[in-house]
């Protein structure tokens, strides 16, 4: 079993003095600020100019500057910015303004394994990356929890680069959550495949295809609905809770004896065996190519994907459902 870090192996003194900027401010990148400013850092926040997220930034209280200017005041400069942007956002503003000794940190591998970004030999390459959404990086800090993260140094130009990220994570309240040392390699190559084959790509299709053939069987949609959807983040909160036999323990000896004869059935040999290319595409760098070629022809397939997607039968049943859901902030 891996070591797990927590606040008590971590020293935020290292960070005493040091400016930290925080390039993005979306999702990520306001949990990073804030939770960071909470924790008694300096932060800045560095946007590329027109950012739509600088009066938002300005309002919390940060001080915004060009990205450019954000580094050149910065010990310390996290990249908290969209993938496929991410390159010419460093290349423009932050690759001409590092100095020997800095830190640039991610939160996901992408653009260093996949070489869109090359930082110099003389700054510390690190990552900080919390298993979660940035609005529940916030939530859990202020109510003294913390997310857990990981943490991987590429590269270590001052000796002490671990000891910075280990400092970051703490901050952050990943120390409250656990701390787990990684890879960028490792980080990357699990990320994108847990997306594409489990939590997003795999729950999304799995999901819709029990609606759809419940619904072509004749059933009500919302009933399909309620099925398939509505409760999935029922059974995950139990799985979160306490793995997956916690969530057998909960839900009826019924459910129990169809999850064990049922389960394999619907993740054959072949779904593995899709699955295994899915992660041969991310490992070779091939699903990283295709995101990156489709991002520089103006997304026109993925906007069409989404278009398709937010008006499809599944999608609407579940608008209408949740606008009748009080507790959920519909109507009555």
């Amino acid at each position: 079993m891996s070591k797990m870090y927590y606040d008590s192996d971590c020293n935020p003194k290292i960070l005493e003095g040091k400016t930290i900027a925080i390039v993005g401010y979306g999702s990520q990148g306001h949990s990073h600020a804030q939770n960071l400013r909470d924790s008694g850092a300096k932060v800045i926040i560095g946007l590329y100019e027109g950012s739509p997220s600088a009066e938002v930034a300005k309002k919390d209280g940060f001080t915004v500057l060009s990205v450019a200017d954000a580094t050149k005041q910065a010990d310390i400069v996290m990249m908290l910015v969209n993938d496929e942007k991410m390159k010419a956002i460093y290349d423009d503003g932050v690759a001409p303004n590092l100095r020997p000794g800095m830190s640039i940190a991610f939160a996901h591998g992408f653009n260093i394994i996949y070489d869109q970004i090359i930082p110099p030999k003389d700054v510390n390459v690190i990552m900080i990356a919390p298993k979660g959404p940035g609005h529940t990086v916030r939530s859990q800090y202020l109510e003294n929890r913390g997310v857990p993260c990981l943490v991987a140094v590429d590269h270590d130009a001052t000796g002490n680069a671990k000891e910075i990220a280990m400092a970051y994570a703490s901050l952050i309240g990943g120390g409250r959550g656990g701390i787990l040392e990684t890879t960028f390699t490792e980080e990357t190559e699990t990320d994108l495949f847990g997306e594409q084959c489990v939590l997003c790509g795999g729950v999304s299709a799995l999901m819709k295809a029990g609606f759809d053939i419940l619904v072509e069987a004749g059933y009500q949609p919302e009933s399909a609905y309620f099925e398939c959807v509505h409760e999935m983040k029922l059974i995950i909160d139990m799985v979160a809770e306490g793995g997956i036999s916690r969530m057998r323990y909960s839900v009826s000896d019924t459910a129990e004896y169809g999850d064990y004869t049922t389960g394999d059935r619907m993740i054959t040999q072949a779904v593995k065996d899709e699955m295994r290319k899915v992660l041969a595409e991310v490992r070779d760098g091939s699903f990283a190519k295709k995101w990156l070629a489709e991002s520089a022809q103006g997304k026109k397939s993925f906007d069409k994907m989404r278009k398709e997607a937010k008006a499809s039968h599944i999608e609407t049943v579940g608008a209408e459902l949740r606008e009748k859901m009080s507790w959920s902030g519909g109507k009555r």
